[in-house]
């Protein structure tokens, strides 16, 4: 019987790199886990968190331009049409004319779509919620502050100065985070 051996390298990178990939493996990690637990409470509705996600920025913010919709859900152009699109044949989403520009639409949330956010997302933040208790609120709040120091210095390619446990909701370190 052939046995296999494994030989095991360590890579050629400094501590504090080593530490960094181990960071990037162990948050690309814990965003699926918690991922795969939204999406399977979202998919009981027949909808994948993409598009609660559309219903729930409008919900929150009211009628949404596309470009604004896909700028907070960091989805392409056709991606956010595609899923206006679904959304609006379901009959939870229409598209409204922009009074500005005859060439824009404002993406609206129907009776129906506010019916349905108004029942479902309560369900949602539970089910979030659930996922996070691997961490106590406080800890929560920590590595909150943390991920957006994290974020920002990732988009500003340096770190970034200040307390990381601020939780401030900035919008610079919301579109960075």
């Amino acid at each position: 019987m052939a046995t296999s051996t494994r030989h095991i390298t360590e890579p050629d990178v400094s501590p504090d790199e080593r530490d960094a990939l181990k960071l990037w493996i162990v948050l690309s990690r814990a965003h699926g886990a918690i991922g795969d637990r939204a999406a399977a409470h979202i998919a009981r509705y027949g909808m994948t968190l993409a598009e609660f996600g559309v219903l729930e920025s409008l919900h929150h913010k009211g009628p949404m331009l596309l470009g604004e919709i896909q700028r907070g859900l960091l989805v392409s152009s056709g991606g956010v049409t595609y899923l206006v699109d679904r959304l609006e044949r379901r009959g939870l989403v229409r598209r409204d004319a922009f009074p500005d520009d005859r060439r824009a639409r404002l993406a609206v949330l129907t009776a129906e779509g506010t019916a349905f956010v108004r029942r479902v997302f309560p369900e949602h933040a539970a089910a979030v919620h659930a996922a996070m208790t691997g961490l106590t609120p406080e800890e929560q709040r920590v590595v909150t502050g943390l991920l957006k120091k994290l974020g920002l210095g990732a988009a500003h390619g340096e770190a970034v100065a200040g307390r990381a446990d601020d939780g401030g909701d900035t919008p610079q370190q919301d579109d960075a985070a």
